[in-house]
């Protein structure tokens, strides 16, 4: 009896997408995984956290927002749309991935990843309708988008690599630097989501409870911790130069530098101007772009090769697909 070819095999039979649209689905994903955060944002910040009384309806009687919802429904119902494009897009990458000769299977783990991490948060944020926007629940939430972040970022990193043992391009010592800033990163990022649950945002115009901490004091010691990632990079950044690391890490941590100098700005216009909805906005996009950063920087502190189709890696690919540069490199 002739064996049955499920929907993915049948599509790498019949067609063979290239490494770039590979690379280019898996930096869908990573542009799809920051909307999804910015929108959640946009739901909060103009009060629609429960414009859907219920979930996984948006009322009792209706899927839909009706009418009688305004425009609180439709911001809420809306987000919960998104999720269904993040999963198209997610889609596109594992079918590509696994279409794709030869097959890389680190690849399409990823892409499944990310997939069951976008239904455990879909999941999280319906509890989060259904308790009245706990706000512990909320931050679980926002930590779970950036938990997708992460493997999104270093899925698009995957696919524009090859698959050779790794090869640290530094000193262990200044991989060491480069993780205890990463760790600094997300303490600052579960520190930010404690602000976000004792401040005025509640995401809802009705009451809504809150985390019991002084709002003050927990920003301050959100300050504290971006003091500490801001000292930690520049750390680094001297550390590249004296070690005369390869452009590619060099570059990254550079690229954080200026992130973080414009996160530091919005994040004082918006302390004293009082929050206001846009400029949190802005923030909470930064946030996001400046987690992009570092990850980026720790991931070129390694080297997998290059892809075996050199040709297309001329454009669409971050510098990771191209061969380390020397050591001596200036």
């Amino acid at each position: 009896m002739p064996k049955t070819l499920n929907p993915l095999e049948l599509i790498a039979r019949s067609s063979q997408p290239s490494a770039r649209f590979v690379r280019r689905a898996a930096l869908t994903t990573v542009v799809m995984a920051v909307i999804i955060v910015v929108t959640g944002g946009a739901v909060r910040l103009s009060q629609s956290g429960l414009g859907c009384s219920t979930w996984p309806r948006c009322t009792p009687d209706s899927l839909t927002p009706t009418a009688a919802m305004g425009i609180n429904g439709l911001i809420e119902f809306g987000n919960r749309l998104l999720t269904y494009v993040l999963c198209a897009a997610i889609a596109l990458f594992i079918i590509a991935a696994r279409a794709r000769s030869p097959r890389r299977r680190a690849l399409t783990r990823l892409g499944w990843a990310q997939f069951w991490i976008v239904m455990g948060n879909a999941v999280v944020g319906g509890v989060t309708v259904l308790t009245g926007l706990n706000p512990y629940i909320v931050a679980a939430h926002f930590l779970l988008s950036t938990g997708l972040l992460t493997v999104a970022v270093v899925t698009w990193r995957r696919a524009c690599e090859g698959d050779d043992a790794p090869r640290d391009v530094v000193a262990r010592p200044v991989r060491q630097l480069a993780w205890v800033l990463l760790g600094a990163t997300g303490a600052l990022t579960l520190v930010g989501t404690v602000v976000t649950g004792t401040g005025p945002h509640a995401g809802d115009a009705r009451k809504v409870n809150r985390i019991p901490l002084n709002w003050r004091e927990v920003t301050q010691l959100h300050v504290d911790f971006v003091y500490i990632v801001v000292g930690l990079t520049i750390a680094l950044w001297f550390t590249l130069r004296a070690v005369k690391a390869p452009a590619a890490p060099r570059r990254a941590v550079r690229d954080l530098v200026v992130l973080l100098l414009l996160q530091g700005v919005i994040g004082y216009v918006q302390y004293f101007l009082g929050l206001p909805e846009l400029v949190v906005g802005l923030h909470m996009l930064g946030s996001t772009l400046v987690w992009i950063a570092v990850l980026r920087l720790v991931l070129t502190l390694r080297d997998r090769g290059a892809l075996a189709d050199l040709p297309e890696q001329q454009s669409g690919s971050p510098e990771a697909v191209r061969p380390a540069e020397p050591a001596a490199a200036g």
